[in-house]
């Protein structure tokens, strides 16, 4: 009888595994001093097979194999994707803190509409990306979000 029941609740378990999918929006903004760099915020809208485009090396007795993907980039460039404006955070007078407001609402704006259509912030992650005494620079946030995949 405990069998039966432990064969039956692992049962159930499996079928009630779940499975997401996930999405990614970039915000990009720009620390260019006198406004006059460019900040978006981009979200694919096309799904594609990164699996054509990925090497896969092994080592087998010591020895490097790899099989190489012979995709090139311009094949596996997408120009399917959503391009939002942001504002940027500098301008001739120094920071702006109504632009980064107004970047703030946009992005908010952005995660609601996914939270309407079923999809949750699950994680995100920030960088900066400047050269040493460069007066140039970006922000860059990755949001993942996830939903249950439906069937």
């Amino acid at each position: 009888m405990k069998n039966i029941l432990l064969i039956f609740l692992l049962g159930t378990l499996s079928l009630n595994a779940q499975i997401y999918e996930y999405k990614t929006v970039t915000t990009v903004e720009s620390l260019v001093q006198s406004g006059l760099g460019r900040s978006r915020m981009i979200a694919e809208t096309d799904n594609v097979d990164y699996k054509y485009a990925t090497t896969v090396r092994t080592e087998v007795d010591g020895k490097t194999k790899k099989q190489k993907s012979k995709a090139k980039r311009n094949e596996i460039r997408t120009k399917a994707f959503e391009e939002t404006k942001l504002l940027n955070f500098f301008n001739v007078g120094g920071i702006r803190f109504n632009n980064i407001a107004t970047n703030d609402a946009m992005v908010t704006a952005k995660m609601n509409d996914l939270a309407a259509d079923g999809w949750e912030l699950a994680f995100m992650a920030t960088g900066v990306e400047s050269a040493d005494k460069e007066p140039e620079a970006i922000f860059i946030t990755r949001y993942v979000f996830k939903r249950l995949k439906s069937n």
